[in-house]
């Protein structure tokens, strides 16, 4: 039988996400029986704060079940605009766009941005789904290596240097960071800043686990001076908020590019889910005590995971942010991880997925007695 099917260049410049992937094969073990302890997904364990679910019933018994204007309703837009003014952020509502998840957000902005050929700057260790949307827009990646120095930016701001030129397009900084947890110092950023307007270059500032922080500063690139008309600042919901089903970001930007990317966001998503946009009003008006609750608890189990891998002699680096941990394994981390499932039932993903080579990534969005038990796994089965 023929293939009726032809399918693009564009598709094929791109592999699943191994993040998902891992996890998926997980939830497939779990289902035939078996006690996986999983620590490959980037999700939290908390349920979604009370008050946020009764927000989203409210919308729904109120009928708001349609439509709303593209970018988002005005209170949300309002409350996210006050939100990043908090950290120091020159924000106006109008130059908010409400996305379905902060993946959409990040996808409008890449797709805005880069042209076939143009240059995308990554720092490596980069979560999976950065080259995969530089790679759908026909962009051509460079990348800066962090993880000989700790994973930091700081101590790599002359290798960044090198790689950043008038040929660049675009700079994506990911802060606190997947995979790695790592916070980026001001110092850091004043780099990038500096590096940025020096070559005219936009940038994108992940900040999805900017509520996720413990000791360190999280800085905002956009409220930085030089840095209000070159940055595109992607948030959400998901993670803070442990809202992931929820499916709800947001970017901001200036007027000019709203208006741009606008334009892609009404002709594919059209608007980001009605009763939803209204319970992420009351996420960020009313859940600090949630928030706090859950960041505690991420620092705990990250204290407890750098306990037990010294207990054993493995030496990590510390992040002070989200909820990852890269542990240095083989140098075939691939093999590594298929091992750790299939010997040990605890699924981890490869390195080599964010760039990283020789490391695991593991999630410490889990209980501390799962923590322990992938541990006491690990160790059974020689892979620590």
């Amino acid at each position: 039988m023929s293939d009726a099917y032809d399918f693009s260049e564009r598709i094929g410049r791109v592999e699943p996400s191994a993040t998902l992937a891992i996890s998926n094969l997980a939830a497939e073990k779990e289902a035939e029986g078996a006690d996986i302890v999983d620590l490959s997904v980037g999700e939290p364990d908390f349920d979604t704060p009370e008050n946020v679910v009764e927000a989203g019933k409210d919308a729904l018994d109120a009928g708001h079940t349609g439509y709303t204007s593209s970018n988002g309703v005005p209170e949300l837009k309002e409350a996210i605009a006050a939100k990043l003014r908090g950290t120091g952020i020159d924000a106006d509502a109008d130059e908010v766009i409400v996305t379905p998840g902060g993946k959409q957000a990040l996808y409008e902005t890449f797709q805005t941005l880069i042209d076939e050929g143009d240059e995308v700057v990554l720092l490596d260790p980069a979560w999976v789904s950065y080259e995969a949307m530089a790679k759908l827009a026909g962009g051509d990646l460079s990348r800066v290596d962090l993880a000989p120095h700790g994973f930091q930016l700081e101590p790599a701001l002359d290798e960044l240097a090198e790689t950043v030129s008038d040929d660049t397009k675009l700079l994506v900084v990911n802060s606190p960071s997947n995979p790695t947890g790592a916070v980026f110092s001001e110092a850091a950023m004043e780099g990038v800043r500096d590096l940025a307007v020096e070559h005219d270059v936009a940038v994108i500032s992940d900040e999805i686990y900017e509520r996720i922080v413990y000791d360190a500063e999280h800085v905002s690139l956009a409220s930085l001076d030089g840095m209000a008309d070159r940055t595109v600042t992607i948030n959400g919901f998901s993670k803070a908020y442990s809202m992931t089903g929820w499916r709800l970001g947001y970017l901001h930007a200036t007027d000019e590019f709203v208006g741009e990317a606008g334009k892609l966001h009404s002709h594919s998503v059209s608007c980001a889910t009605n009763f939803v946009q209204r319970a992420g009003i009351e996420a960020l008006e009313n859940t600090e005590a949630a928030v706090e609750e859950m960041r505690d608890a991420f620092a705990d189990r990250r204290d407890l995971l750098v306990d037990l891998f010294d207990e054993h002699g493995v030496d990590v680096d510390v992040g002070d942010g989200a909820f990852y941990m890269m542990i240095p394994v083989d140098d075939d981390d691939q093999a590594w991880c298929e091992a750790a499932i299939e010997e040990a039932a605890v699924a981890c993903v490869p390195g080599s997925a964010f760039n990283a080579p020789g490391y695991a990534r593991i999630s410490y969005a889990a209980s501390e007695e799962r923590l322990r038990e992938a541990v006491d796994r690990l160790v059974s089965n020689d892979l620590l």
